[in-house]
């Protein structure tokens, strides 16, 4: 009897064993990469960089010998004092200052990596897969993209180029594969699946990421991110990290992206992006409460620039964008990309949400500039007030916090708080509120007379600003 129940056991494992193997047959089993890496490994280059030396770094000028120490020539210690301090005489050559990766874009030698793998050098060499080296020169490079395209003289060489696919086509859970050289081990492929699109990041608000799980360390930079097909979907640009290694978590810049940057850098030398002029935030479950909305959607504006393209348009803060262009703005994180590779001069429609209400602007995209320029002001004598229902303390604001705010607009200074629906609505000493209830502050004893009529158990919009940053707050006060 047992010897019946074992043997029945074995066949139903064996029964398992061959569904789970059809499953996987029918399926098509686990990717396969030896053809990919074969036919693409040649298109990988490895690049290095030298910058010169400088008196701050290690690879500045050797150490001297102190004033009046200095040894005649011949004497038994001449030598070893010139291997310990260097000789004066003759400088110092240029030292490595970095080591990335990148990719063969054409044949004719136009080559792509990461704007942080080059920046600062004075030479730029790029190593080939049969070891050849050549100085590149650099075209041009985009720091906001953090792309750089590189040109080497490829007469004779008969470079081997990659094949460009679509960022757009990809889908969350899909295959990939990245070539690089991570810590210098030359030509290393990782694997993993996309993660997740369009990711923001904070210092990187005009790329939507890829975001995947394959192994990225250092060295890896620059180089190409590929698809089941063997098509460059992207560059391996960053690692989200908190020991300085691999986590798990790694970021590309999708193609489209790239080859955008790599157009204009080949057209003007130089890349330009649309700017609209406004400062945006995430619509919580409580904010799309406050603005009407059945669910969080949209980019909401905290702040309008003073002279910028919204402002011309009529932009309001606390308007919250869901189209720009006619393409959707499900998040705030949306709304960058879409503006920045907008045609100059180009004139757009914005779908907006204001107090409520769903309305359309026209507004015309200018060119991104590198600062952001705000106007001063002045402001009347200083006032304070206590509201008993918010437990907090207000008062107008001073003459330096009206000159950071710019001549359009106006606030009050939350002075003092305990206690209450403003606390928990993560309102703080020092902040500004700019409005509430989508109306807008021009002084303390004006927000006091707002405060006392606001609608109790409803989700209330607050925008303050905090450290120069603008951002809504929902705010709900009990009966």
């Amino acid at each position: 009897m047992t010897q019946y129940k074992t043997t029945g056991a074995m066949v139903m494992a064996l029964l398992m064993w061959l569904m789970l193997s059809s499953a996987v047959q029918a399926r098509g089993g686990l990717p396969e990469f030896t053809e990919l890496v074969a036919e693409n490994g040649d298109a990988v280059v490895n690049i290095s960089t030298k910058s010169k030396p400088s008196e701050n770094t290690a690879g500045g000028p050797l150490p001297s010998l102190p004033p009046g120490m200095e040894m005649p020539e011949g004497t038994p210690f001449d030598d070893f004092f010139r291997r310990f301090f260097g000789d004066p005489s003759q400088p110092r050559a240029p030292m490595p200052s970095s080591l990335g990766s990148g990719f063969v874009l054409s044949s004719d030698g136009f080559i792509l990596t990461n704007h942080h793998v080059i920046k600062d050098a004075d030479e730029i060499i790029v190593r080939f897969s049969d070891r050849t080296e050549l100085v590149a020169e650099l075209l041009g490079s985009d720091e906001r993209s953090d792309v750089a395209l590189l040109k080497v003289d490829a007469e004779g060489m008969n470079l081997k180029a990659v094949k460009l696919g679509d960022s757009n086509d990809l889908k969350v859970g899909e295959w990939v594969l990245a070539i690089g050289s991570p810590f210098g081990f030359d030509y290393s492929a990782t694997a993993g699946i996309v993660s997740a699109l369009g990711r923001s990041l904070p210092s990187d608000s005009y790329v939507p990421f890829i975001q995947t799980d394959v192994a990225i360390n250092p060295g890896n930079s620059g180089g190409p991110l590929f698809n089941l097909d063997g098509e460059v979907i992207g560059i391996n640009s960053q690692i989200y990290s908190r020991t300085g290694g691999f986590m798990g978590v790694s970021f590309a810049i999708p193609v489209d992206t790239v080859m955008n940057v790599v157009e204009q850098i080949k057209d003007k030398g130089y890349v330009s992006r649309g700017w609209l002029g406004v400062v945006i935030q995430d619509v919580t479950r409580e904010l799309a409460e406050s603005f009407g909305l059945s669910k969080p959607r949209g980019a909401l504006v905290s702040r309008v620039v003073a002279g910028s393209p919204a402002e011309k348009a009529g932009f309001e803060a606390g308007d919250v964008i869901l189209k720009f262009d006619d393409r959707n703005v499900d998040a705030s994180s949306d709304l960058p990309p879409i503006v920045g590779r907008t045609e100059i001069g180009k004139k757009s429609k914005a779908e907006i949400i204001r107090n409520n209400k769903k309305m359309t602007i026209s507004v015309t995209v200018e060119e991104l500039p590198e600062d952001e320029q705000i106007a001063s002001g002045s402001g009347p004598k200083i006032s304070q007030f206590y509201d008993n229902r918010l437990a907090m303390e207000v008062t107008d604001l001073s003459a330096e916090q009206r000159a950071e705010l710019g001549p359009n607009q106006s606030g009050v200074t939350v002075r003092k708080i305990e206690s209450g629906p403003a606390v928990e609505a993560g309102i703080a000493p020092g902040d500004i509120i700019l409005s509430i209830n989508n109306e807008k502050i021009t002084d303390a004893k004006q927000f006091i007379e707002l405060a006392k009529k606001l609608p109790t158990n409803k989700a209330i919009p607050v925008l303050v600003q905090r450290s120069g940053a603008s951002q809504f707050l929902a705010l709900k006060i009990p009966e």
